[in-house]
């Protein structure tokens, strides 16, 4: 079980210090409260609301804030693991229920001494009343807001009560939808009217658990004459010689008066400090402090170059006295998307300090279905895990909620570009007017939150709602309904998000919609925009068919796998995993008839696995080997494309699913064959119009010298054809270096195209840069020998590691340590005839335990009746 974050310690959101600024005669009051300034994280209660008489004091029960009340109900024992076997069906209740939460608190003379007392929810799921000492001072709607409000009015010295009342919030926001007048025409589902995220209601790799609480931190805010309300760095125009800033401190004040601004930043090691007196009035205050860097160090991202990131820090006060005060870190570089007409079309690529990035990775969803037990260490664990797979940019899903703070900071260290999704995801939007000025707010919210991280390189509308127009039951409206919905949703999606980041962070790009051509007309020959191409795996075409594609950018594209077997042991009983299609294996597969695609698709290629863990083994070489035929072309065909993207990274619980590491941070195949499609540079042979062409693509921005070597050889070794030569790799370029015509390979003895193969290998001096194999006959044509692995342990504790050779070709080599947590240098990895890999093993077993657990197979293993064990000996 994943524990729950230590908000109060570090949270996402800003929960600064209470900081006084004080006038007169109560600037020592004010000041002490500065030390009396209260984060309410711990004390609350809660209980469920009952249809009937209740008493004031009755079914209280310990709760934890920041969280939420499925975390509360299991930390109480009155529900059980919601992930495990089919327990979700049981929780189902939950949501129909209202519930409340309360902490009472204590204010000092000291805190009330201050003008201005605020009480701030960094965020409430969703629908909720907030009490202050029995009066109402909120009516929350939106999950994705900050809520500040003024409080003084409604505290006193001494003990305060503060209530939370979370109606249930499929009521809630049926209440809502009642309320307008369009709903019943428009037929929008009633669940949108409440601004909450839309995979709490379930999604074909998620369960359904829509809960309430209070899932970002609570405090009270104490100050008297003005506050640094927001401060952001705004760059104007950034290139290696010069960066040209506006530092933009927002101050809020009570009253007018004098006040002295000071913004302090390091440049080239010496510090420098701009000062200005300003003219304060009441309310809020702009003011803007020119900076010039030369020669900047710029942020790039991964495999481009550092991630330097410049502090900040922005203070106000009177003569000496510093009142207030807040830092930012900000990564200077200049994002451009380059939307130009060319032969394809229009292009749709992102240059990054003038370099045109071919953008590698994958798309990110919530890290489990109750935010607050992802972890510090769970963020770490899969954004390394991206980057070390040669990725440079995560597309952060629009169907979830905002990340942390945190979350965007570890992409900015790591260079892992993101692509932020507005948090609107396939359903189709209310278009109020109260809407409106929601989801307004919102993204103000938002926007500002984030806009310092140099990681965000671009802000889009929604997830797949500008293409849900055309999902029933749309089409069957009558016409003037939908001509009012998509008149809102241009309001919305183009009218109101766009405004908002041209406002707060013009620097980024905005897009209105994944997938989106900008509202341009399409044709065969006339390509824009973004793609998500899903006629693999639901229209159930090969895998090949991804090569039919003409995209300019893909933004969605996947096949689903199981988790290894020690995940599907954390929610499963032996009974249910006699089969994939067992009650619970379904259970915990959302996609409909998902299971049955996989097996079909895994049938077209490869014989029945001989049992359950063979069949979850080869789920996941079938997804790993489908993706890459995906990524390696998207790859190839630079520039046309400059983008691949698929679906999906990570997980919010244990399921069947796209991703390529499980909800327990284990790497699928697919995330270690990731590490080599993404590489910077690749090579990527590919038998197409009568040919096996080799191709070389390079990410990196200057010319490499390599040699490129390419063998054709038959299962045992024997080469038949091979050709090695001298090339100077093209820089940001995907180009063909070798073209050996069918008809060529046939004379050299390889007509019977079963039982042959093809294996290019790309290197530099004694390093290899990339290796590929590809097959000349269908995969379920290829007679794969049986591999006799023969395996080799070594080292110790610390230098742990594992040979593997084969005296034939082995694919998709497999290192597993039982019920050990172990981590390997390379998996799922190809084996050439004669040749062996040593792989490195961390993990903080024993090694004798790690040689006992360790079993090693191949591809052959999965299928074969008798399988040939592998054989493993320690070494002398």
């Amino acid at each position: 079980m994943r524990v729950a974050r230590a908000w109060h310690k570090a949270c996402g959101f800003l929960a600064a210090t209470v900081i006084c600024i004080a006038a007169g005669t109560t600037v020592e009051q004010c000041a002490r409260a500065q030390n009396a300034s209260l984060q309410l994280d711990h004390g609350w209660q809660f209980r469920q609301i009952l249809a009937t008489s209740q008493d004031a004091e009755a079914g209280w029960q310990s709760a934890t804030v920041p969280g939420d009340i499925h975390l509360d109900l299991i930390a109480n024992k009155r529900i059980p693991d919601p992930f495990y076997r089919d327990n979700e069906s049981r929780l189902q209740w939950i949501e129909n229920q209202s519930w409340e939460y309360r902490v009472t608190f204590n204010v000092t003379p000291a805190l009330m001494a201050c003008a201005n007392v605020d009480l701030v929810f960094d965020g409430l799921d969703a629908a909720a009343q907030v009490y202050v000492n029995g009066t109402q001072v909120l009516d929350a709607d939106n999950m994705f807001r900050v809520w500040r409000l003024p409080a003084k009015q409604h505290l006193h010295v001494g003990s305060n009560l503060l209530r939370v009342v979370f109606p249930s919030p499929i009521k809630a926001a049926e209440a809502v939808a009642a309320t307008d007048p369009w709903q019943s025409r428009t037929k929008v589902d009633a669940k949108t009217y409440i601004r909450k995220a839309a995979y709490e209601y379930g999604w074909d790799w998620g369960p359904r658990f829509v809960t309430s609480g209070i899932w970002r931190p609570v405090r009270i805010e104490a100050w008297d004459k003005a506050r640094i309300a927001d401060f952001a760095i705004h760059q104007r125009d950034v290139s290696r010689e010069v960066a040209h800033a506006d530092a933009e401190v927002e101050v809020e004040a009570s009253g007018d008066g004098p006040a002295s601004i000071a913004v302090h930043y390091t440049d080239g090691g010496k510090p420098v400090t701009i000062t200005r007196t300003v003219a304060l009035h009441t309310g809020l205050n702009v003011f803007d402090f020119p900076i010039e860097i030369r020669q900047p160090r710029l942020w790039y991202p991964a495999g481009y170059g550092d991630q330097p990131l410049y502090e900040f820090t922005a203070r106000i006060g009177a003569g000496s006295s510093i009142s207030d005060q807040r830092s930012v870190k900000a990564g200077l570089r200049s994002i451009v998307l380059r939307r130009q007409l060319d032969q394809w079309g229009r292009s749709f690529e992102f240059i990054v300090n003038g370099i045109p990035v071919f953008a590698k990775g994958a798309d990110v969803i919530p890290f489990d279905s109750f935010p607050n037990r992802v972890t510090t260490a769970d963020y770490r664990r899969i954004l390394q895990s991206a980057r070390d797979a040669n990725m440079n940019m995560i597309r952060h899903w629009g169907g979830g909620y905002y990340e942390t703070d945190e979350f965007y900071q570890i992409c900015d260290e790591l260079g892992i570009m993101v692509w932020q999704d507005f948090m609107f995801g396939n359903d189709w939007q209310p278009g109020t007017y109260a809407f409106k000025q929601n989801i307004e707010a919102e993204a103000e919210d938002q926007v500002r939150r984030l806009r310092n991280h140099p990681s965000i390189v671009l802000w889009c509308g929604n997830n797949e709602t500008e293409i849900a127009m055309g999902w029933a039951p749309r089409p069957a409206l009558p016409a003037d309904v939908r001509y009012q919905m998509w008149q809102d949703y241009l309001t919305e999606f183009s009218g109101i998000l766009p405004r908002v980041v041209a406002r707060l962070e013009p620097e980024v790009p905005y897009w209105p919609s994944s997938p989106s051509a900008d509202y341009e007309e399409l044709t065969s020959r006339f390509h824009s925009g973004d793609e998500h191409i899903w006629d693999v795996w639901h229209g159930r075409v090969p895998f090949s068919t991804y090569e039919t594609h003409h995209a300019r950018f893909v933004t969605e594209y996947g096949f689903q796998s199981f988790p290894e077997m020690r995940t599907i042991e954390t929610f499963t009983l032996p009974e249910d995993r006699t089969s994939i299609f067992t009650p619970v294996m379904l259970a915990h597969q959302k996609n409909n008839e998902g299971n049955s695609i996989i097996h079909d698709y895994l049938l077209r290629d490869y014989p029945e696995p001989k049992d359950f863990a063979s069949f979850l083994y080869v789920s996941q070489v079938l997804q790993a080997e489908g993706i890459k035929i995906g990524a390696e072309y998207f790859r190839r065909s630079r520039p046309e494309t400059m983008g691949s993207i698929f679906w999906q990274l990570n997980d919010c619980w244990p399921v069947a699913s796209w991703s390529s590491i499980d909800y327990d941070g284990r790497w699928k195949a697919l995330q270690y064959y990731a590490r080599r499609f993404y590489a910077p540079i690749l090579v990527s042979p590919h038998v197409e119009d009568g040919s096996l062409r080799v191709y070389i693509v390079s990410d990196k921005t200057t010319a490499q010298p390599a040699t490129v070597r390419v063998r054709l050889m038959d299962f045992d070794g024997k080469v038949l054809l091979e050709d090695k030569h001298e090339v100077t790799i093209e820089a940001l370029a995907s180009k063909v270096y070798l073209d050996w015509p069918l008809e060529k390979l046939a004379e050299s003895g390889a007509a019977d195209t079963s039982r042959v193969f093809i294996v290019a290998e790309l290197s530099a001096g004694s390093e290899e840069i990339s290796r590929n194999i590809v097959y000349l006959a269908p995969v379920k044509e290829v007679h794969l020998k049986a591999a006799h692995l023969i395996v080799t342990t070594i080292g110790d504790k610390g230098n742990f590691r594992v040979r593997v050779s084969s005296p034939v070709l082995a694919r998709s080599v497999y290192l597993s340590f039982g019920n050990i947590d172990a981590q390997v240098s390379d998996n799922y990895f190809d084996l050439l005839p004669g040749e062996t890999r040593e792989i490195s093993v961390a993990s903080s077993a024993a090694v004798d335990a790690l040689k006992t657990q360790l079993q090693v197979v191949s591809l052959t293993d999965a299928f074969a009746e008798d399988p040939h064990a592998a054989v493993v000996t320690a070494a002398q």
